[in-house]
């Protein structure tokens, strides 16, 4: 058959920072047998996706109608939106990824689905080793809602696409958007001290883009992937850690009962879920090898590791 029947269309919905590295990724080596279309309801990201080698498609995960476009367009279909804070949708349920799933199986469903979840569907594990067959206990309504969208995933695996789902920790990178904790540091928030303190997990946004793009081709029907780095430390530990390699001061540590006073909600619900997640099957299944192994050299500033 002639090449251009032959080329594997990949949708990417949600096509932000993580999602643009993806493109890369996939738009490298295998370029002359992929075509890369991105889903956007903004008329001023389509330049910039065009500049990154990507067809933009004008629809809106909050408008089911415009979604009608998308039934047998893509082979494969990356999905790294996130689900709506509109509460009108309730306060545990994604109708984003429900009409989007819906209307992509409504002719030819794609070959391999993959959605990018959180680690916070895990809840509080107390510090314990967590692998992808632990059950989920979600304690926030933004983990509920991932909680919905990983069923309807699931759901559409069901009718023989090949899903995956990759849960996903702490975000990092020198030259993405708040990607370092530097604001937080010269802001001088504080931290919990060691006794009160909790475990927590990362992974660079490069290597994340990697194992989106190598779950598309190698992702196992119906598998749940922890996407992590080999850190092992703990949050104040790790804000130290970066203060020193940023030349700035460590951030000041409070005992948990004054925390709860001097927080503001959200930090403090990051700050109430320990965990220490395996990512041995991301390493086996992907066969990814982890460019930035350890935030010590993905914060450092002379890896040189920081462009996508």
């Amino acid at each position: 058959m002639p090449a251009r029947f032959r080329r594997q269309r990949v949708l990417i919905v949600g096509c932000g920072d993580v999602g643009l590295r993806t493109a890369g990724q996939l738009g490298a080596p295998q370029s002359q047998r992929v075509r890369l279309l991105a889903l956007t309801s903004s008329p001023e990201r389509v330049r910039l996706l065009r500049a990154c080698g990507l067809t933009p498609l004008q629809g809106d995960l909050d408008d089911p109608a415009s979604l009608r476009r998308l039934a047998g367009l893509a082979h494969r279909v990356i999905h790294l939106a996130p689900p709506s804070s509109d509460k009108r949708a309730g306060p545990e349920s994604d109708p984003r990824t429900r009409d989007l799933l819906r209307a992509l199986k409504r002719r030819t469903p794609p070959l391999a689905l993959v959605y990018g979840s959180t680690t916070g569907v895990y809840g509080d594990c107390h510090g314990q080793r967590v692998s992808e067959s632990r059950p989920v206990n979600p304690h926030t309504p933004r983990a509920q809602r991932r909680v919905d969208a990983e069923q309807w995933v699931r759901l559409l695996g069901r009718t023989g696409v090949r899903s995956t789902i990759l849960r996903i920790p702490g975000i990092y990178a020198q030259d993405r958007e708040g990607g370092t904790p530097r604001e937080r540091l010269v802001k001088k928030t504080p931290v919990l001290q060691s006794a009160d303190d909790v475990y927590t997990n990362h992974i660079h946004a490069n290597d994340l883009a990697r194992a989106c793009a190598l779950a598309v081709w190698r992702g196992q029907a119906q598998r749940v992937i922890n996407v992590c780095d080999d850190t092992d430390m703990k949050m104040g530990d790790y804000f130290d850690l970066a203060a020193d390699l940023m030349g700035l001061s460590r951030p000041p540590r409070l005992p948990r009962s004054t925390a709860n006073e001097s927080l503001p909600l959200m930090l403090l619900s990051f700050m109430n879920e320990s965990r220490r997640l395996d990512n041995r099957r991301m390493k086996k299944e992907l066969r990814l090898q982890l460019q930035v192994p350890h935030v010590r050299q993905g914060l450092s500033p002379q890896t040189g590791l920081f462009a996508a």
